[in-house]
């Protein structure tokens, strides 16, 4: 499975108890997306003075970049508790009933995956967020009737990694919508160098920073190849993490110096052994290499075009040059440059 690997940002079994550890509990200890934390700040202390539940936020971006921790944080900065679910887990509208009707006043609630909400469960939200209110239909037929519900003004805070996916109605009904982009080495170094502290694991700064380099910009991922060199120096090398040490931890589980692991090669390597590097549909990939097409879009791709390894043009996905550098391939004479397949 693509949630199996260990450079993905998906939360896998053993992440969760290590998340809630190592999970920051104020925006000030939040490391990274200044730019966002400036403008949460901003509304928690506005929302604070005027004594109101802060707007309903929307967080969107790749996994593991700190959707569910903000949430949190949050939560902490208003000084209310937060209850935390997912789109999957609500079924029915009478489950998102009852876990509104069960919050206290200002309270946050976090829905991750917001966009797999059932449309009943979604319709039964839009009159909670705006009116604080549920409208419920008693009986059937001609005596049905339809009666509403206060419920306590409380904080939605939305998930997703699929921000198209989301219906419009719902999208409109965010105060505030936020992109979470993966992050620069030097935020992840310095989470490493963070967590490392607080999991008492010693850490020179080259060893924070090799580490950093493979973790493709996503904190989780990082937590995670941090475990595992951790594993690999008190076996190997008395317990002490340097750059040397990180950098044979990593090659031992097949993650190369930037992070790309054997399915991110497999992707590269099927467009350009079999579709001489493309352009090719993203169907025609993920037959090819036995895997869903979503899963390639939400799972592979974004990492390989951050790095500038994948282009997507109008005719499918294209290799670039810098992937076959990286590969050690040498690109066909013929091969364009990306910006020659948007106009061809």
């Amino acid at each position: 499975m693509a949630t199996d690997r260990i450079t993905s940002g998906d939360l896998q079994e053993d992440d969760a108890s290590l998340d809630y550890t190592l999970r920051p509990k104020r925006l000030g200890e939040f490391i990274g997306q200044e730019k966002l934390k400036d403008n949460l700040n901003i509304a928690t202390q506005a929302a604070l003075k005027r004594d109101e539940p802060l707007d309903h936020l929307l967080f969107y971006g790749p996994p593991g970049l700190g959707k569910t921790t903000l949430a949190h944080i949050i939560a902490s900065e208003m000084g209310v508790s937060v209850r935390v679910t997912s789109g999957p887990a609500i079924e029915r509208a009478g489950d998102l009933a009852a876990i509104l009707t069960s919050l206290q006043e200002f309270d946050v609630l976090f829905i991750d995956e917001v966009h797999r909400l059932p449309r009943t469960a979604e319709e039964v939200l839009y009159p909670a967020m705006e009116d604080f209110a549920l409208d419920i239909v008693l009986g059937r037929g001609p005596g049905a009737r339809s009666v509403r519900l206060n419920v306590p003004k409380f904080t939605l805070i939305g998930a997703t990694t699929r921000y198209a996916m989301l219906s419009a109605p719902l999208r409109d009904r965010f105060g505030a919508v936020y992109r979470l982009d993966f992050y620069d080495h030097d935020a992840i170094a310095a989470i490493i160098t963070r967590n490392a502290v607080i999991l008492d694991i010693p850490v020179d700064a080259e060893g924070a920073a090799e580490i950093a380099r493979r973790s493709r910009g996503t904190p989780r991922i990082a937590n995670r190849l941090l475990r595992r060199v951790r594993d690999y120096a008190q076996v190997r090398a008395d317990g002490q993490v340097n750059a040397n040490v990180a950098r044979e931890a990593l090659e031992r589980l097949d993650v190369d110096a930037l992070g790309l692991d054997e399915v991110d090669k497999k992707v590269l390597l099927t467009i350009i052994e079999k579709f001489d590097g493309g352009p090719v549909g993203i169907e025609t990939i993920a037959a090819s290499i036995s895997e869903e097409a979503d899963t390639i879009m939400d799972v592979y791709e974004p990492y390989l075009m951050q790095v500038g390894f994948l282009q997507r043009t109008p005719r499918g996905r294209m290799v670039t040059r810098h992937a076959y550098a990286h590969l050690g391939i040498e690109p066909p004479a013929r091969a364009e440059s990306p910006q020659q397949a948007l106009f061809d």
